[in-house]
């Protein structure tokens, strides 16, 4: 997306040396080792663009950047007149399909620190997206030009990106490759330094759609890759906020958490090796930075932040800034068992008689539940591209909310069809029939801890757990809250209690 060189979105996961010339058309970029300049051609089916070209209404002007299918080009929008960031790309149906879904998800999180998408969808054999202009610099750039930030000046990049990342979070989009080259500074005469955050892994998506991905491939960015990440487990936020911690660490200190001479190395570092003390490069910071970063790198995501605002208002508070936002409420701290021990009353000399004995009470396991509804924003989100088949798909009317235990064996979910012989035991054909669902579209599998996981069966439509691509034929452990998206409307959201 604009912002950065496609090189770094590489469909392949290969991060090459950006290219001179960035995605936003200002025309700085970074030299290679030998301080030449590298050529950038479009190849494949992008061979022949060159400035002058009209693609989907948009006039080619300049090339800014290039990268695996990828080509990003500073635009002129014929119908407004105004110039744009216009990335087009060349793929499959199945590219096509998921680049066109996600492209309209994160079209859809109104955010002021999320570069604004003005457009998406496919003109002359390409799907494109056209996106706000920046003229400025990356935070790589800045942190490349001058090294460590000062504290305020470090903190008014972090605070907003986590505000949009939990924005993003909160529409069920996990970035997966938080980093200073996907974050836009808008440095405007007279203005402020204005953060954008670029490229919600519509790259990491496409590969998704099918078998394009290679056994043992590891997909972003190794500086900033969280651990789950790097071992291929299910990723959410946390993950996003691990990287936003080691992009702190960078802004703070001039160089990443893990400075190794082979990524492998560096991905190694990030699963096993404790992260460095920012303090130790940057001594005049206070010591309770070094803690507020490391938590934020935590190996388990459990042990991070709830939220990467909570992580952000966390190092500003460390770092002797007013909060970001005040009306937050500030988060209560944890008091050590002692302190609590001492704020209990002292037992009294009062006689005390002896408790009758009680049965103890025998715990009841938790029920898992699937609750289906009819999601209108993810309908909104995902029509069909052409127009014969958007006007074929309606959004269904008052759809009461389902509740279905989960119990026994698997759970399969479908449309019943009798002459096949199909009971799927939730059956999306009722109360109204969602025509995206396939007749065995998935099926809940119950583990031996007692938890569920959820995997796609092949079909064409595919489903996706909290706004992420499943693979076919992969399973993704489930955890009460995640939303199961399907068809052309149907949630199905599951919950423990």
């Amino acid at each position: 997306m604009a912002g950065e060189s496609p090189a770094q979105q590489t469909p392949g996961g290969v991060i090459p040396r950006p290219a001179r010339g960035m995605p936003d058309g200002r025309p700085g970029g970074w030299p290679d080792a030998r301080g030449a300049t590298p050529v950038m051609r479009p190849g494949g089916p992008l061979t022949g663009l060159a400035p002058g070209s009209l693609v989907a209404g948009y006039l080619l002007e300049r090339l800014v950047g290039v990268g695996g299918m990828a080509a990003v080009y500073q635009a002129r929008d014929e119908r407004l007149g105004r110039v744009v960031a216009l990335k087009l790309l060349a793929g499959d149906e199945a590219v096509r399909m998921r680049f066109v879904r996600e492209a309209r998800a994160v079209a859809a999180v109104d955010h002021p620190h999320i570069i604004p998408v003005y457009a998406a969808g496919e003109g002359d054999g390409m799907q494109f997206i056209a996106m706000r202009f920046v003229a400025g610099d990356t935070l790589q750039g800045v942190i490349r030009a001058g090294g460590a930030l000062s504290p305020r000046r470090a903190a008014g990049f972090i605070s907003p990106v986590a505000s949009a990342l939990d924005a993003a979070h909160a529409a069920g989009l996990v970035h997966r490759d938080v980093k200073p080259g996907n974050i836009l500074v808008d440095a405007r005469r007279g203005g402020p330094e204005h953060p954008y955050l670029t490229d919600f892994g519509i790259a990491r998506a496409m590969l998704s759609a099918g078998t394009l991905t290679v056994a043992g491939q590891f997909l972003g960015t190794p500086d900033y890759a969280a651990p789950e990440q790097v071992n291929g487990q299910p990723v959410d936020g946390r993950a996003d906020q691990y990287a936003l911690g080691c992009v702190a660490f960078e802004v703070l200190s001039g160089v990443v958490p893990f400075k190794r001479e082979l990524p492998i190395a560096v991905l190694y570092a990030h699963l096993s090796t404790p992260p460095p003390r920012v303090t130790t490069i940057r001594k005049d910071l206070p010591p309770a930075v070094d803690a507020v970063v490391a938590r934020a790198m935590a190996k388990s995501p459990d042990d991070r932040y709830p939220s990467c605002a909570d992580f952000a208002d966390a190092l500003r508070e460390a770092l002797g800034l007013d909060p970001y936002d005040p009306s937050r409420a500030a988060p209560t701290p944890t008091m050590p068992l002692t302190v609590l021990e001492a704020q209990m009353p002292a037992a009294t000399a009062e006689p005390v008689q002896p408790a009758q004995p009680v049965q103890p009470a025998q715990p009841r396991p938790a029920t898992w539940s699937a609750v289906v509804t009819a999601d209108r924003d993810y309908y909104d989100h995902i029509q069909a591209v052409n127009d014969s088949d958007t006007a074929s798909i309606s959004f269904p009317g008052q759809i009461a909310e389902r509740r279905i235990p989960l119990s026994g064996g698997e759970i399969r979910i479908g449309r019943r069809s009798v002459s096949r012989g199909i009971e799927p035991e939730i059956d999306l054909s009722i109360p109204e029939r969602d025509p995206g669902v396939s007749r065995l579209h998935a099926k809940l599998v119950p583990a031996a801890d007692g938890t569920w996981t959820v995997i796609d069966l092949g079909t064409e439509n595919g489903i996706t757990v909290n706004g992420r691509d499943v693979p076919s034929g992969d399973s993704v452990a489930l955890r009460p809250g995640d939303r199961i998206h399907l068809g052309a409307w149907t949630k199905i959201t599951i919950t423990r209690g």
